[in-house]
């Protein structure tokens, strides 16, 4: 069975604009996907129905089977459980009144989850890097890497089966960026992964399968090796032509 399938998906702020149109998107569990795309691409507006954030104009989404139905509130807590997501700014997606417990705890305490929450917040800040002796500090003492682990640590703590990331590296410097990346990598080996990003060249060193968008239409999706090396659309080739290449 697949983990979350979305067909047909449509979504516009009125009937003549539409920012994403017909979007059909299989995830089966243990899938590493990136969703590819410009501004504008319909990326974003992509991510914020897989979250339950909005409804589609038209279409339909399942997760497990079962509708996604962002107004069925038994429903959503467990898929807020099953269904996590790191945004793009670690700088802005941490609360800087409150220390790293409370921060990673967060999700324990809104889905209700049962269980020894000092050592289940120490067991996910271990899983990305950090030691159990940040538990009591805020986020201004730390760096944006360790700041985006404290996000990735939040994202996990409660044993989601799909993890989606938001630009997760974007805001980050360079050798930041490789770590995280590694790092997500390691956790796809265990949970079902979709990186939302512009960045062809993470997306291909993070996904086994891409999925391109132009103006809210997926052109092209298919294994991420074989559409880089062979780019079918217009549009994934211009892609391609503007990544930076040193000059041989």
């Amino acid at each position: 069975m697949s983990l979350l399938t979305v067909e047909k998906a449509s979504f516009g702020y009125s009937k003549t604009r539409l920012v994403l149109d017909g979007a059909s998107l299989d995830i089966s569990p243990g899938d590493s996907i990136g969703l590819v795309g410009e501004s504008g691409s319909g990326k974003t507006t992509l991510l914020r129905l897989l979250l339950g954030l909005i409804r589609p104009s038209s279409g339909n989404i399942t997760f497990k089977g079962a509708q996604l139905d962002p107004a069925n509130a038994a429903f959503m807590r467990e898929y807020r459980r099953q269904v996590q997501v790191v945004f793009q700014d670690p700088y802005s997606s941490l609360d800087p009144r409150q220390k790293v417990f409370a921060i990673v705890a967060e999700p324990l305490r809104s889905l209700r989850i049962a269980g020894d929450h000092r050592q289940m917040v120490t067991d996910a800040l271990v899983s990305v890097g950090l030691d159990a002796n940040v538990l009591d500090r805020f986020p201004h003492e730390f760096s944006g890497g360790q700041r985006q682990r404290i996000a990735i640590a939040r994202a996990i703590v409660s044993g989601p089966s799909l993890l989606l990331a938001d630009e997760a590296v974007s805001a980050l410097d360079l050798s930041t960026r490789i770590r995280i990346v590694e790092l997500l990598k390691s956790l796809s080996q265990t949970m079902t992964l979709v990186f939302v990003s512009h960045d062809l060249g993470v997306v291909a060193a993070l996904c086994e399968r891409i999925v391109i968008l132009e103006k809210g239409r997926i052109v092209e999706a298919g294994p991420t090796a074989s559409i880089l090396a062979n780019p079918q659309h217009p549009y994934t080739q211009r892609l391609l032509a503007s990544v930076p290449r040193m000059p041989a």
